[in-house]
């Protein structure tokens, strides 16, 4: 299972015990620019390899994310 939160311009995300802190400048200036709501709005895919932001259009790997 994966959760993400958002503190300011960083993005945390939750996996399996594992914590991991990104900033949103290094990696999507789409979600750095989004308003909370549009942050906040977001779909894990089934597979659970990718999140996606309907309302920006984002998408973004976990793995990717995880391994920054």
């Amino acid at each position: 299972m994966v959760e993400i939160e958002f503190n300011n311009d960083d993005m945390v995300i939750l996996k399996n015990g594992q914590r991991k802190v990104v900033d949103l400048k290094v990696v999507s200036s789409k979600l750095l620019d989004a308003s909370e709501g549009e942050r906040n709005l977001y779909r894990i895919s089934p597979s659970g390899y990718g999140i996606h932001w309907p309302l920006i259009d984002e998408d973004l790997s976990i793995e990717k994310l995880l391994n920054l």
